[in-house]
This record gives C-alpha cells, sequence and structure tokens, in this order.
C-alpha cells in the first residue's frame, strides 16, 4: 500500500517537532532504556520462574530488583509482527504491511526509537532490531535505529550467532553526546533455531529436568531439544549480565529502565507461529532501581502495546499522534503500576490483552495467511479464527510442479512449524494414540472460535468454547473481542477489502512457496 507524499512529509514534521513536554524531567531526570529481547522463547523458561534445566542469573536479577509479571504477551506469535507492535504501540491488524512476515514497515507510523529520539535519546540497536523486512518507502533505517553491529567473537555452539553483543553496546554508549538519555535494543538472535544437536547434553544438563508440555511427545529426542534451547536461553542471559555490569560499573544502571521479554514464544510445534499459550505468553521483567520498587511478582496481563506506552511515559514524551485514530497507539500506561508497591493482581475484570496474527511464513496456496485475533484473561485464552477453512500451519499437501501431481499427504508441508524433526517424527508415529490426536491438534483445521481454561489447562488441550459451563464466559469475551476490533477498526472486520493482509508483499524470494501448494476447497 503506498503513502502519500503529503502525509509521509507531515508525520516526518510531527516526529521532528517531538521533544519532551514542558513538564518532562531534564535529562538527568528522564531514564535510560535498555530493552533486552530474546528471539523465540517462551515465559516458563528462566530460573525464576522455577525451570530447573535453564540458569538463568541475570534475568533473575533484573526480576529482583524490579517487576515479574507473570502473565506477559507479545504482539504475534511471529517475530516481525510482534516486533512492529511493540515499536508502534498498535495492534498487529492495524500495522498494514507490518502485520506480516517479511513484510514492509510502512513511514507514517512513528516508532518510540523514532520519538525518543526527536526528544534527545541516542538510540540504536545491535543484532536483530524490527526484522526480517524492510522499511517502505519514505522510512529511513530501521525502526529501531541506527545498527550496531561491528564487533564479532567464536561463539561456543554453532548454533549461536558471532555478534559480541557487549562489545556493541559498549561502542553504542562511547559515540553518545555527554550527557544524553539512551534507549538501546538488544535484539538477541538466541534462542531462534537452528541448534547445535546435543549441546544441551554436552554441557552437562539433565534430560530428566525438563517439562515437556502435554502437546509434545515426551521422548529423549524430544527433551534433548529442549536441553539445546535452554543452552541458548543462556547465552541470552549471559550477555545481558555483561551489559548490566557495564551500567552499573558507570553508575547508570540506577536510573536505567530495564526490559527483558521475547518477541514471540519457542519454536516448537504449537508454540511459535500460533495464538496459543507457549506462542504468544512471553518473559517480561521491569526494573528501573531509582523508580521502581522492586521483589514484587505482578498478575496484571501486560502487552506489547502496553511497554510502548510505558516507555514513552517514562521518557516524558507525548506521541504526535495521539489523536489520529489512524496512527494512534493504542497500549495502556502501567507506569503507575510500576512505581506502585502493589502485588499480584488487583482489578481481575480490567485485566486483558489482545494478540493477533495474520502470516508468518508462507505455506498455502497464492501465500495467503490464517487471521487470529487472540484474547488472554488471567483465567482464559480466547481464540476468533477468521479463515477456519484454511489450514492453520499450512496446508497438507503439495504439487509436485514437474509432473502437475499432488505429492504424498504431510510431504514438504507446515513451514510455519520450525522444529521440523518432532513433526516428522509424529507423521511416522501417526498411526497410534495418543500421537495420531497430538499431530492433528498441531496441524489440522480449527473452530472458528477456541477457549482455553488456563488456570487448569495451561498447555491448550481441551477447547471449551462449545462447553455450557463455560458458555457465559465465552459470551463476555465474544463481545469485549468485538468492541475491541470494532474500536481499532480491525480491517479482517471493518475493512473495505476483508483479506487486504493477504496481498502485502513478501520481500524475501526465498520465503515464497505458495505456488507449490494446492487450491483451498471452496468455501460453501
Amino acid at each position: 500500500m503506498k503513502t502519500h507524499p503529503l502525509a509521509i512529509a507531515v508525520l516526518a514534521a510531527l516526529i521532528s517537532g517531538t521533544s519532551a513536554s514542558a513538564s518532562s524531567p531534564s535529562n538527568a531526570a528522564r531514564p535510560n532504556i535498555l530493552i533486552a529481547i530474546a528471539d523465540d522463547m517462551s515465559w516458563p523458561h528462566t530460573s525464576i520462574a522455577g525451570c530447573k534445566a535453564v540458569r538463568t542469573p541475570n534475568i533473575d536479577r533484573v526480576a529482583r530488583s524490579g517487576v515479574l509479571f507473570r502473565n506477559g504477551f507479545c504482539g504475534a506469535p511471529g517475530c516481525s509482527p510482534s516486533r512492529a507492535a511493540f515499536l508502534t504501540g498498535r495492534h498487529v491488524w492495524m500495522n498494514e504491511e507490518a502485520s506480516t512476515h517479511h513484510g514492509l514497515f510502512p513511514a507514517k507510523f512513528a516508532s518510540f526509537p523514532d520519538l525518543l529520539a526527536r526528544a534527545g535519546y541516542a538510540t540504536g540497536f545491535t543484532n536483530k532490531p524490527w526484522s526480517p523486512g524492510e522499511s517502505a518507502p519514505g522510512r529511513k533505517g530501521n525502526p529501531a535505529g541506527p545498527a550496531f553491529n561491528n564487533r564479532k567473537l567464536k561463539p561456543p555452539w554453532s548454533g549461536i550467532k558471532d555478534n559480541d553483543y557487549p562489545a556493541n553496546f559498549a561502542d553504542f554508549l562511547k559515540q553518545r553526546k555527554p550527557g544524553a538519555p539512551f534507549c538501546f535494543w538488544f535484539g538477541c538472535a538466541e534462542p531462534h533455531r537452528g541448534y547445535e544437536r546435543g549441546s544441551g547434553l554436552r554441557s552437562g544438563k539433565s534430560p530428566s529436568d525438563v517439562h515437556v508440555p502435554g502437546f509434545l511427545p515426551d521422548t529423549p529426542e524430544v527433551r534433548s531439544d529442549f536441553l539445546d534451547y535452554f543452552v541458548e536461553i543462556e547465552w541470552f542471559d549471559r550477555n545481558l549480565g555483561l551489559m548490566l555490569d557495564m551500567l552499573e560499573k558507570s553508575g547508570e544502571l540506577q536510573n536505567t529502565l530495564v526490559i527483558v521479554t521475547a518477541d514471540n514464544g519457542m519454536a516448537f510445534l504449537r508454540a511459535k507461529a500460533t495464538c496459543y499459550e507457549y506462542g504468544l505468553h512471553v518473559p517480561m521483567i521491569v526494573a528501573w532501581p531509582k523508580r521502581v520498587p522492586g521483589h514484587r511478582v505482578v498478575d496484571d496481563p501486560i502487552g506489547f502495546v502496553d511497554l510502548n506506552a510505558t516507555i514513552l511515559a517514562a521518557a516524558g514524551v507525548d506521541h504526535p499522534a495521539k489523536n489520529d485514530p489512524a496512527l494512534a497507539p493504542v497500549g495502556r500506561d502501567f507506569l503507575p503500576l510500576l512505581t506502585g508497591t502493589r502485588q499480584g493482581l488487583a482489578n481481575p475484570d480490567g485485566a486483558f490483552v489482545f494478540a493477533g496474527h495474520e502470516r508468518h511464513t508462507l505455506t498455502r496456496y497464492n501465500d495467503i495467511g490464517y487471521p487470529i485475533r487472540a484474547l488472554r484473561t488471567p483465567e482464559y485464552l480466547y481464540l476468533r479464527n477468521l479463515r477456519p477453512d484454511r489450514w492453520p500451519v499450512g496446508d497438507p499437501q503439495r504439487i509436485n510442479k514437474t509432473t502437475g501431481k499432488l505429492l504424498p499427504r504431510h510431504a514438504g508441508c507446515y513451514r510455519d512449524i520450525d522444529d521440523q524433526e518432532t513433526l516428522k517424527w509424529l507423521i511416522e508415529h501417526a498411526g497410534a494414540s495418543p500421537y495420531k490426536e497430538m499431530l492433528e491438534l498441531i496441524v489440522g483445521r480449527h473452530p472458528a472460535e477456541e477457549l482455553y481454561d488456563i488456570q487448569k489447562d495451561p498447555d491448550c488441550l481441551h477447547n471449551i468454547a462449545a462447553s455450557p459451563e463455560h458458555a457465559a464466559a465465552k459470551a463476555r469475551l465474544a463481545v469485549q473481542m468485538d468492541a475491541e476490533l470494532k474500536r481499532t477498526r480491525d480491517p479482517r472486520m471493518y475493512g473495505s477489502n476483508p483479506d487486504v493482509a493477504d496481498t502485502y508483499p513478501n520481500v524475501n524470494p526465498k520465503n515464497r512457496m505458495g505456488e507449490g501448494n494446492y487450491p483451498p476447497p471452496k468455501t460453501p
């Protein structure tokens, strides 16, 4: 979708004029901001959350000095759209071309680093910023800021990137103007696949310490795969610790707002690229020693759009388009919650977050997506599958382009699943229970509505949307979702072209494979 040059010019003028308001704190009082965002990590996998197989002393250190949010949620179960929601403060479906994987980031949407830079902050990132994708015409640079990626090292395992994250952070700190507050995006490449197979076992980790969720086969191979994943989480933790030490040594840690999170859930079946609990529920830990009382655990659901609003509030920066529905952020500032002393959950009726999904890896005929809208409360996860006639993780068959004939069912399919080895194992063992049912949960079609009692069923195995016992809860959540989709003008529900997201460009030619899929059945 093209943006009119005049609109770009107007937004540029607004952003250029953005500054700390008259009542905002001085540079000395405004916090530095350090965002440590892992790539593909679900919420239970830190030692402070109780995971026995992983050691995360530095994540735990941030939690002890600040607030551990037990209900933190990303904007989408895939990196590009989720990061876009964080950066813009707008739900996935509001971000146009940035709502899809390998898409474009429209110039008209201001990111919080854009606004902080105009307000005098030094901004930058190392490794993975908003990605994968390209900035649309009219936008200069990445929405996360300038890149600092020159420093390299020899990683301990082959699955780990050679970016020397702390050294690049040090380079960033050296080049900023004296006295300027900073906003730095530590976009860790880990624990994204691929892992070095067996690295967890070779590092001394025990398979018996792994909790295998109920949607995965509990095999030695799966347990070992989790250990490899944990090795990469520990690498993320190690580098975060070195950055914290750097700030502590310089005397800046006290006035630094530290946010530890992940762009989406773990790269396992029924997690990443899905809106189930392990796809959306991510670590979320926030500390600001100078202003935020520590040693707290809070159960209020917090989403990425809320992080955006809170960062701007902490910096004393107004969004220039706050009164323009077409460009304004929609998150809730939770700075009062951070700077207070409350633990637990105070207002269950007002505790909820929204998330969404459009298109991840391209796996369907003509590269169409699988749109989902999600509403999460402390008790329930409510999902609306807007195109239930489609296959959630990719079509079950493909066409042999040479012969024009259908390949066997499952052959070369389901590209929306990173964990191909476990998928292959499930397909081979799908003739017997429980693996037949497990495979169907992962690759089969989903109904239009799903409801899960998260307190009783965190693995999202039992859809209770049709349960009379939960009919009132489902009706209440459906009304709440409808109100938010209408308020934010979801194109799937209220646009002139409900399937416009299926037409958004894919800028990565290596990620195009829809032409090999067979046409889906016609909707009655």
